[in-house]
């Protein structure tokens, strides 16, 4: 596959107009997001200078998301997901507007800013998997992973930019600016959402509560290629997450420049794009349990080579090759999973992708960050690279992910008569 056709493929955005202006919407927030959350971690240092302070930052992230993702799973299924999402965001507005008041108050509020993480991170936890729930629902079948490819894109770029430019706009004005934008652009995701068609309780959705809960998890963990899908993506991060130990690697390597640490950090972010500008290549296949196995395992082998070399441009490289993998490797995930996955149990399991995507990395960085104390950052890439290939291997082994091929949308009256 060459030339167009390995590129994105944008035709979600022309063919459907839901789906373009709730992309166009989630585009935007997710760009003021990344201002939201530089600004928040920024206003901590500056105020506190105490690099414990800042790490609370993340646990005042994880601890809310993986709680109220759970709850939210309870009841996601049972409700208008249209309604939840626009509420959440609603929300989302209201605390971005306190975040930006507290920025701009005259003295020190550190625990004030504190709980408004937490609260936006409760927030996005309960909004987010509904607001996924739709991209299955407003695309047929053999577009949802061009579509996936796009919102993926979407996170890379903001990922990518959203940093540099809030880091601009800090030096210039302060994080309050940077809160105030991240308010302003959850008005555009409310106008994506606002065209969502409604929805009632699922058919075959059953009782909302810690019975639908725990159901979510019991069809994931006895539906063979979900339970697949969720294993490779935490063989991945949970054993070779490299971003924690980053600052390690460019100390022990490279002496600590913070330019070049901020190198190591962009080149996962310049993959992730450059894979999402070529995702028609594996978007455009019917087998993505190959892509998922193929993308886990070149993801562990780049990343088991930066522990092993001391060569910035080798490194640098073989970071943005993870990087790229890592992208097509969650485009590919979300196709299996959301393919798999009726509409009756939709907003569960886009729950419990929220979790496994959102703190996989976070308990991976625990690992690699124990293992790098107790011996190098490079032992430490070079071991969860390892392991990673060893799992993924067995994974490939024992679940049917090489199988695993798309549907294929029924063919119209026309095509059957002809």
């Amino acid at each position: 596959m060459s030339g167009p056709a390995a590129l994105v493929d944008l035709r979600p955005l022309r063919e459907q107009p839901t789906f373009r202006r709730l992309w166009l919407g989630s585009t935007a927030s997710g760009f003021g997001s990344q201002l939201g959350a530089f600004a928040a971690t920024y206003y901590v240092w500056d105020r506190t200078h105490d690099p414990l302070m800042v790490g609370l930052v993340g646990l005042c992230t994880a601890a809310p998301m993986i709680a109220f993702a759970l709850l939210g799973s309870a009841f996601v299924d049972h409700v208008d997901r249209r309604r939840l999402a626009l509420a959440t965001t609603c929300g989302l507005i209201v605390t971005s507007l306190l975040m930006t008041a507290v920025a701009a108050w005259p003295t020190d509020a550190v625990w004030a800013m504190f709980g408004l993480v937490a609260v936006a991170s409760a927030l996005s936890a309960l909004g987010g998997p509904a607001r996924r729930a739709f991209t299955p629902r407003l695309l047929p079948a053999d577009r949802l992973a061009a579509g996936l490819a796009l919102n993926h894109l979407s996170f890379q770029l903001a990922l990518l930019l959203g940093p540099a430019v809030a880091g601009l706009l800090t030096a210039r004005w302060g994080t309050t600016v940077c809160f105030g934008i991240d308010a302003v652009t959850f008005v555009a995701a409310l106008i994506g959402l606002a065209g969502l068609p409604r929805t009632g309780p699922a058919e075959r959705a059953g009782r909302a509560g810690a019975g639908a809960a725990w159901e979510g998890i019991r069809f994931a963990a006895r539906t063979p290629v979900v339970r697949g899908a969720f294993l490779v993506d935490l063989a991945a991060t949970v054993l070779a997450m490299p971003v924690a130990v980053f600052p390690v690697i460019n100390q022990e390597k490279f002496g600590g420049s913070p330019q070049t640490l901020g190198l190591l950090t962009s080149a996962l972010a310049v993959g992730g794009v450059l894979a999402s500008a070529l995702s028609g290549l594996v978007t455009r296949r019917d087998r993505p349990g190959l892509v998922l196995l193929g993308c886990a395992a070149v993801w562990g082998a780049a990343l088991a080579g930066v522990g092993l070399s001391d060569r910035l441009p080798v490194v640098l490289g073989l970071i943005a090759l993870a990087g790229a993998a890592d992208t097509w490797s969650v485009v590919s995930r979300g196709t299996i999973v959301q393919s798999s996955t009726p509409e009756s149990h939709r907003g569960r399991i886009a729950a419990l992708e929220h979790i496994v995507g959102s703190a996989g990395p976070h308990v991976g960085g625990l690992r690699a960050g124990l293992v790098a104390a107790g011996s190098s950052g490079g032992t430490a890439l070079f071991l969860g690279g390892l392991t990673c290939l060893a799992g993924v291997g067995l994974l490939a082994l024992t679940a049917p992910l090489r199988r695993f091929t798309m549907p294929r949308p029924a063919p119209t009256p026309a095509e059957v008569t002809v």
